[in-house]
């Protein structure tokens, strides 16, 4: 039977080079084939200007478009046929690594080729190797403590507002990601539940361009960067 080879999911962090695990760089260096995920409006990869330092000359650099529309039968589609280019690959019996900012198994894309896989390759061998989160290295960064003793935490998303936030009960920290739609309307739910007075802002956190916002209604003025999260706590 002809090896197949292997698939792994990496997070590389937030965004400084240091911050990817020294796993997740072996795994870099020996890959055949970078697969990474791109918008169909451009082919640009953070994920892959991150890794760069540890990827080797003779790996073969894929991006695959994912598509960023609401058009379900369009975005399946690109996850079905993405999923069959890296099975081709493993096939070949080829290593592959799929990068992803942050943390895999967190608001990533590696999220949606483990389930095409699981029906395109059931027999697929991969493996899931943990990242630094966005919201970790923002608290890191600010010296800041996410929860501690029996308090608890709430990570969210931010693209659609503020009603996740609104609809927490009993929870005194939130992480925000995705904050860089409906800023407005985030705001507004954060005062209303109490959790405005210790919120910041953190945009690019550890790349160049960083930026600490503690008066979000300075985010108002302006359009977020699409790297921007909050961290909020009553």
């Amino acid at each position: 039977m002809k090896n197949i080879g292997k698939l792994f999911g990496v997070g590389v962090g937030p965004g400084d080079p240091e911050l990817i695990t020294v796993k997740a760089v072996r795994v870099i260096k020996e890959a055949d084939i970078i697969f990474t995920a791109a918008s169909t409006k451009n082919t640009y990869s953070l994920a892959v200007e991150i890794a760069s330092p540890y990827i080797s000359p003779s790996a073969q650099i894929e991006k695959l478009s994912f598509p960023m529309t609401k058009d379900v039968k369009e975005v399946e589609a690109a996850w079905t046929h993405n999923a069959k280019q890296i099975a081709k690959v493993l096939k070949q019996g080829k290593n592959a690594v799929f990068l992803t900012l942050g943390d895999p198994t967190t608001y990533s894309t590696f999220g949606y080729i483990l389930k095409k896989m699981a029906c395109i390759m059931p027999e697929a061998d991969i493996e899931t190797i943990p990242g630094i989160t966005s919201f970790h290295a923002a608290s890191a960064r600010l010296n800041r403590i996410l929860v501690e003793g029996e308090e608890s935490l709430l990570v969210t998303s931010g693209a659609y507002g503020g009603d996740r936030i609104r609809n927490i009960n009993g929870i005194e920290n939130v992480a925000i990601v995705k904050a860089y739609k409906n800023i407005q309307d985030i705001n507004k739910a954060l005062k209303e539940t109490g959790l405005d007075n210790k919120s910041v802002a953190v945009s690019k956190c550890g790349r160049k361009n960083e930026q600490i916002i503690e008066d979000l209604d300075e985010l108002e003025k302006r359009s977020p960067d699409y790297w921007t999260l909050i961290l909020a706590s009553k």
